[in-house]
């Protein structure tokens, strides 16, 4: 079970919720991302993000128009593996794609860049072998 909080872009307040690791994560449409997928290699039980996030999630799921494997999405910053203003740390972020072909790989890239619901899609020449895309705040 994993306590999950979710800061509501709507209501400008916190939201808690308790899912097990197989259950649809919240806000989620279609059980298109589940709990497990969003913590991915995390071992924390507490989790974060925003339903904005979860929003543009559903949003580029329906426009790829097929599953996308999760690789990272959540991490603490103490379990390393990225920078230290890493996207990941605020539940922000996803990396996907990895075991997709190259060719669907970068179809999703395109889908994601012509989305526009997300605030960057890394280029192809940082991550070759997968998609990083996440909702941060731009000022």
């Amino acid at each position: 079970m994993a306590r999950i909080l979710v800061y509501n872009n709507d209501t400008n307040r916190m939201e808690t919720y308790y899912r097990g690791l197989s259950e649809a994560m919240p806000y989620n449409t279609g059980r298109t991302l589940t709990v497990n997928e969003f913590r991915g290699s995390s071992q924390s039980n507490v989790l974060w993000t925003e339903k904005r996030v979860m929003q543009a999630w559903n949003s580029q799921r329906y426009l790829f128009g097929g599953p996308i494997d999760v690789g990272f999405a959540f991490k603490r910053p103490y379990e390393g593996g990225h920078g230290n203003q890493s996207q990941h740390y605020a539940g922000t972020a996803f990396d996907v794609g990895q075991r997709m072909t190259n060719a669907n790989r970068n179809r999703l890239r395109n889908s994601a860049i012509s989305s526009g619901v997300w605030s960057y899609v890394e280029p192809t020449s940082l991550t070759p072998t997968w998609v990083h895309f996440d909702k941060r705040t731009c000022k």
